[in-house]
């Protein structure tokens, strides 16, 4: 199912998006975008915007714009899973634009089919270059076409190591042999950032429950662990190969987040200064953030606080991922003055600052100030699993019992397991 939650920005109703669609490049006011219209039609699973995005498919006009307004449409019409529309993305096979040909195979994949030709046709993009080989590979295994797997076996050592991630997990799919899947979990500390992420993506794929705790070690943003630890956590559980014991410890690590938790694979060729670290906290490379995380708590303790402050009124206040180092820092650092910062981090509801919430919760935890405690327990009132899951770990920190009760009966089996474990465990 995909998550619209982010979807719905554009203050546009189908009919005007549709308009927009349909109005030709050379008729467009200045502000207008049909690339903004394409991506809003995937708020409306209508007859009509399905029909518009199709026309879009249709238009085969050479200007880049359009050529970027076709890729969306394939894209949105993917998202929507049109399977009317599935004739006219599959034309879009045998296009020169490498983004229309990877945005066609990724929609036919998200609509499905079991026609053998269409699979064929798929698997001969393999042999062309400038494609996104990992994107055609992912299709190819999610629609299960074993066919492709000499293809797929001649990836399993390319130089592109997200490539080589998805084409070994895919052939240890095919052939049932999973032996080879500690070659993918090595790629959870490789130097490039994209090939972490993307190994995640194939062990989640590959529901390869041996790396839950390799993945709770590996140096990226939360956001990607969690998701994996939660999928996986889900899939062993409904299959009966995995308890919730064995997935609390490596969960309850990633949530912490803690930079000593975690495998960090760079290192500074000399001291660093503090202005230098909190700079680190921006960037985009989760990897350096911690190392930056870490050496702060090591060497700058005493002086941090006044730095972090001055960074989040300067920018982190805007910039979600140093906001979340921000929030982290202040409760390992029990810096009481930022008590309010943390309380105002827990009620941002921005979708943008939500692993900010949850890091302030447990931050609040770290500060034992036990006026948090109404707070954490009024802000359980909310559908965020690992939001719930951080304020229950953060009142047991505080010594608190008061959210096991409102929790026992939760929807998620999760958060019922996590409320069934004593305040002191």
């Amino acid at each position: 199912m995909t998550n619209k939650r982010f979807f719905n920005i554009f203050n546009l109703t189908e009919a005007e998006a549709i308009e927009l669609l349909d109005t030709p490049c050379d008729k467009l006011a200045e502000d207008e975008s049909r690339y903004v219209a394409a991506s809003h039609l995937i708020n409306f699973d209508t007859e009509a915007s399905i029909d518009a995005l199709l026309r879009a498919i249709a238009n085969d006009d050479p200007e880049l714009d359009n050529r970027i307004v076709r890729r969306k449409s394939v894209e949105t019409l993917g998202k929507l899973q049109a399977r009317q529309a599935l004739p006219a993305i599959r034309t879009c096979l045998a296009e020169s634009d490498c983004y229309t040909v990877e945005n066609a195979v990724w929609a036919i994949g998200e609509i499905g089919t079991k026609d053998p030709e269409i699979l064929s046709e798929i698997a001969q993009i393999l042999e062309r270059e400038g494609q996104n080989h990992r994107v055609i590979i992912h299709t190819l295994v999610k629609l299960d076409y074993s066919p492709a797997l000499d293809r797929i076996r001649t990836f399993t050592e390319s130089t592109d190591e997200a490539t080589a991630s998805a084409a070994i997990a895919a052939v240890c799919r095919f052939t049932g042999d999973y032996t080879q899947m500690e070659r993918v979990m090595e790629f959870l500390f490789h130097p490039n950032r994209n090939a972490r992420r993307a190994c995640i993506q194939d062990l989640i794929d590959a529901n390869y429950y041996p790396a839950i705790g390799a993945i709770a070690r590996c140096p990226v943003s939360i956001v990607f662990r969690l998701r994996a630890i939660r999928l996986l956590a889900d899939c062993g559980i409904a299959s009966g190969e995995l308890e919730y014991a064995d997935i609390r410890s490596s969960l309850e690590q990633t949530l912490l987040d803690r930079p000593q938790d975690l495998e960090l694979i760079h290192e500074y060729d000399l001291p660093p200064t503090l202005d230098f670290l909190i700079r680190q906290l921006y960037e985009t490379d989760f990897g350096l953030c911690y190392l930056a995380t870490q050496t702060i708590l090591d060497d700058f303790a005493a002086l941090a606080p006044a730095a972090l402050l001055a960074t989040y009124e300067a920018e982190a206040y805007n910039d979600y991922g140093a906001h979340y180092h921000v929030m982290k820092l202040l409760g390992w650092l029990k810096y009481m003055p930022g008590y309010d910062l943390l309380v105002e981090a827990l009620h941002n509801r921005e979708p943008q600052f939500q692993k900010s919430r949850a890091a302030a919760a447990l931050a609040l935890g770290e500060l034992g100030d036990t006026r948090a405690i109404p707070l954490l327990v009024a802000s359980l009132d909310t559908k965020i699993w690992d939001l719930k899951y951080a304020i229950l770990m953060a009142l047991a920190k505080l010594g608190d019992d008061s959210g096991r009760e409102l929790t026992a009966n939760d929807d998620d089996w999760l958060i019922r397991a996590r409320s069934a474990i004593a305040a002191n465990q």
